[in-house]
């Protein structure tokens, strides 16, 4: 391999743009012809006039394909010509009486705007072509190298996020608050290949979302056509917030879209159900919920009463900080593998602590490590002995910068150190409290 790019952007992909080309005309697009001319209609009856290429960023059509539908309205008597130059793109459109009334009828009953649609039919068989035999992957070391790097100890947890990515197979990860668990299993996003999604799906006039941007990572590289998107593998994750409603496609009337859930967002990547036990609703309704996309790699959903098959390949990965029997014995075979997480030792945690301040750009000398240190060492030692967690290396590392900027320091001192110390809420309870009071305080069995 010359390059982590081979990996991300491999033969199979680079076949899969292929097959994803900018269609130029009515006959090679997947979509309907009545799809496509409401939805332009809708578009000029917002806007009032419109420019054909602010059609074109705004469907992600063809001007040649736009220029084929806008002569059909003309010709219906629902829009008109204001104006423009040369170059087809440049003409303006203004919507006519007809047209408006047409445009609301179609608003009320699909009030999408945006970007057009791919066909259910070709969503299906694109992602049918790219998960058949997706795992076992063979993962090059130097994308587990580069995956792993900023992940300091956690051998086992690391060796197990490996196996994991190249079987697809989920696991459990039980550790304390702070103890990375969240960190840790978004590393794995790295490790799997990208995948190509539609970001709209049409079925029988409805308009499904599934590109989201809070868990779909674009790549450098894209398709000729803009309604496809490759992004990174997802690493999509939940937490007490999830309930089994959450876990269904519900229509939004806001966007006009049936909006998809976690499940399907999921697809060619990650799902993270974390802090398992937490939810209001009982939490082994929701992984029962999880059982059959699990067992078929696909789900069921339902678009105005009727079923629509769609495509659930993920690795689930189930974690909590409460009793690892929460969950019971059907639910983990689901997600057969574990890790199992501890407090970190004096120098990892030392070296998380060193490495969040390079990342904000802080100066600070070796006897502010030291000093950091000697809170979590033995007190034989010359220590304090408090309960490391690698979530205080974070916070420290970002209150001893607001310190230093409130205190017009230069650099981090040890008396700013001091000061954030005390200003931590857990250290400070850690150094008042015996172990066993404080973790009753903070809720923890001991």
């Amino acid at each position: 391999m010359e390059n982590l790019g081979d990996y991300y952007h491999d033969e199979r992909m680079q076949k899969m743009f292929c097959l994803v080309e900018q269609p130029k005309n009515l006959d090679d697009i997947d979509i309907s012809e009545s799809f496509i001319k409401n939805l332009v209609l809708k578009i000029i009856s917002t806007y009032g006039n419109i420019k054909v290429t602010q059609l074109h960023d705004i469907t992600g059509l063809h001007v040649d394909i736009l220029e084929e539908i806008l002569h059909k309205l003309e010709k219906d008597d629902m829009c008109a010509q204001t104006g423009g130059g040369f170059l087809f793109s440049s003409v303006e459109y203004t919507i006519k009486k007809p047209g408006r009334e047409k445009a609301l009828q179609i608003m009320h009953e699909n009030p999408y705007i945006g970007i057009c649609p791919v066909s259910y039919d070709e969503y299906y068989t694109i992602m049918s072509a790219q998960l058949k035999g997706r795992f076992p992957l063979n993962i090059p070391k130097p994308v587990i190298e580069n995956a792993l790097k900023d992940i300091v100890g956690i051998e086992d947890g690391k060796q197990t996020l490996v196996a994991s990515s190249i079987g697809g197979t989920g696991f459990f990860i039980y550790g304390g608050p702070g103890t990375g668990k969240t960190f840790l299993t978004s590393k794995m996003a790295n490790m799997l290949p990208p995948i190509l999604i539609p970001k709209y799906i049409e079925f029988s006039g409805s308009v499904i979302q599934l590109y989201d941007p809070d868990f779909h990572k674009q790549s450098p590289e894209q398709p000729e056509d803009p309604r496809w998107v490759k992004v990174a593998a997802p690493f999509v994750f939940t937490g007490s917030e999830l309930t089994s409603e959450k876990l269904e496609t519900l229509f939004n009337p806001n966007k006009g879209v049936y909006e998809t859930s976690p499940i399907i967002k999921a697809n060619g990547g990650i799902l993270l159900l974390d802090d398992l036990g937490r939810q209001k609703e009982d939490h082994n309704i929701i992984l029962n919920r999880l059982i059959v996309p699990l067992e078929n790699k696909r789900d069921v959903i339902y678009i105005k009463g009727s079923p629509v098959i769609v495509h659930t390949q993920f690795i689930p990965i189930l974690s909590t900080n409460l009793e690892i029997n929460i969950v019971d014995e059907a639910h983990l075979r689901r997600a057969p593998m574990h890790i199992i997480l501890g407090p970190p030792n004096s120098d990892e945690i030392v070296e998380v602590f060193k490495r969040n301040l390079d990342e904000l750009h802080e100066k600070y000398d070796d006897t502010i490590l030291e000093r950091f240190r000697e809170v979590y060492i033995p007190i034989a030692d010359g220590g304090e002995q408090l309960t490391p967690t690698f979530a205080h290396a974070r916070d420290i590392a970002r209150i001893a910068q607001s310190v230093r900027i409130r205190n017009q320091e230069e650099t981090i001192t040890l008396n700013v150190l001091e000061e954030s110390l005390d200003a931590h809420i857990l250290i400070a309870m850690q150094r008042k409290y015996t172990p066993e009071l404080f973790a009753r305080i903070i809720g923890k069995k001991v």
